[in-house]
């Protein structure tokens, strides 16, 4: 008979039932943390938003409260250059009696991404200023009135009624009078 005293050459197995759900918990939680800094090269984030944004820390379910650590992300913003409001070219003409009141206009609304050309010299001086545009460029005339504080009625259709002798390939014409001259910012040129 076995000697109840003696020890055991077969000790029995634990099988205690918080053992393996342990490791499992544990295994789980490094494969989810793996999967996350995994993905994190695969996709990096994008250039959207600018700052620093942090991922809550996660228990997983059925698991003895085991957290994640947490993960910081930071995105950049990338400045990137006006791009043309449109491919209407603008033409400003001067009828303001200002020298280089067009000059001025045109170098506004090319900083401001507009699509512009050389300015001219009007047939005539106006009291007030006017956009006009060619056959359907009524909205890009109204972009650039907007862009000059011009109210909506300065946007009008252009006719041969307007104080320049021709436009040439330009779709839309801002003619500057006195009241747009002298808000512009600076004054050079034509």
């Amino acid at each position: 008979m076995d000697d109840p005293s003696a020890p055991d050459p077969h000790p029995p197995e634990r099988r205690g039932p918080g053992v393996p759900i342990d490791r499992a918990a544990i295994l789980l939680g490094l494969f989810v943390l793996a999967v996350i800094l995994l993905l994190g090269q695969i996709h990096p984030p994008g250039p959207a938003t600018s700052g620093t944004a942090a991922a809550p820390a996660t228990t997983l379910p059925g698991a003895p409260a085991t957290t994640l650590p947490r993960v910081t992300t930071t995105t950049t913003t990338t400045t990137v250059p006006p791009k043309a409001k449109s491919n209407a070219p603008v033409l400003v003409a001067n009828a303001s009696g200002k020298a280089g009141a067009a000059a001025t206009v045109t170098n506004d609304l090319q900083v401001a991404g507009w699509t512009v050309q050389a300015p001219i010299n009007a047939t005539a001086n106006v009291a007030t200023s006017s956009v006009y545009y060619v056959s359907g460029q009524k909205v890009a005339a109204t972009g650039v009135a907007a862009t000059l504080h011009l109210p909506a009625s300065a946007v009008l259709p252009y006719t041969t009624a307007a104080p320049v002798s021709t436009i040439g390939t330009a779709e839309v014409l801002v003619v500057v009078a006195p009241d747009l001259a002298g808000a512009s910012s600076t004054a050079s040129g034509t």
